[in-house]
């Protein structure tokens, strides 16, 4: 007769809470709440619990004191199950809960979020999980070709892109004064080169549409007007 296979003991779990403002610290407002719901989901499946508490902390990234020690022990093995009632006690990132999951799954421990029924332990919340991080991608692709559309826009419509050059006042004053006086683009610009002035990009060598340039700028239309009264 094969002898019985020796029970499995139960997993270590960390049930971990968060609420985001002092107030909600101080009266403990949403803590009782999640706390009811993590045991009753521990008493349905015979887990005994660690709480893990993040009070007073924000879910805009996941550098909080009490989930950074969470991970810590799940990485190194001392616990196997992340616990939470709603994903967004743990992150309201989606790319952010992505990156997790794939922790978890590299080194071998499970993420169980009650309200969207993701649970790395089974192969139904596996696949919940594989959505939520197919969202994040997408979520980084759509937000990537956005921003690809809008500065082609720009740039179809004329637009500079980028952080605008800046001159010194006396540079630009020089230029101004220099064209008002009859002085050609290319003369300006050789004058500029040779005096070793730097450009608005901290080149050495000033070219005749460069001065123009500086002469049309909204920084030397005051300039004109002051010098040709």
């Amino acid at each position: 007769m094969t002898p019985a296979a020796p029970p499995s003991s139960p997993p270590r779990v960390l049930a971990y809470l968060r609420v985001s403002t002092e107030e909600q610290a101080t009266s403990g407002a949403g803590l009782e709440a999640q706390r009811a719901a993590l045991t009753a989901e521990a008493a349905r499946r015979g887990w005994q619990l660690e709480y893990v508490v993040d009070a007073g902390y924000s879910a805009k990234d996941l550098n909080r004191p009490a989930l950074a020690a969470a991970l810590a022990q799940l990485n190194a093995r001392q616990a196997d199950v992340l616990l939470v009632a709603k994903l967004d006690r743990l992150s309201r990132s989606v790319h952010d809960f992505s990156g997790l999951v794939k922790e978890a799954t590299r080194r071998g421990w499970s993420v169980v979020c009650l309200d969207v029924g993701v649970d790395t332990s089974t192969p139904n919340g596996k696949f919940m999980a594989t959505i939520t991080a197919g969202i994040a991608e997408l979520e980084r692709e759509l937000i990537g070709q956005r921003t690809r559309d809008a500065l082609a826009a720009k740039k179809a419509a004329g637009v500079r892109l980028g952080r605008p050059p800046v001159l010194p006042l006396d540079v630009v004053r020089r230029i101004v004064a220099e064209r008002e006086a009859g002085r050609s683009w290319q003369a300006i610009a050789d004058t500029l080169t040779s005096d070793k002035v730097p450009t608005a990009r901290g080149g050495t060598a000033w070219t005749f549409s460069s001065a123009r340039a500086v002469y049309k700028s909204q920084a030397a239309e005051g300039l004109r007007q002051e010098i040709t009264r």
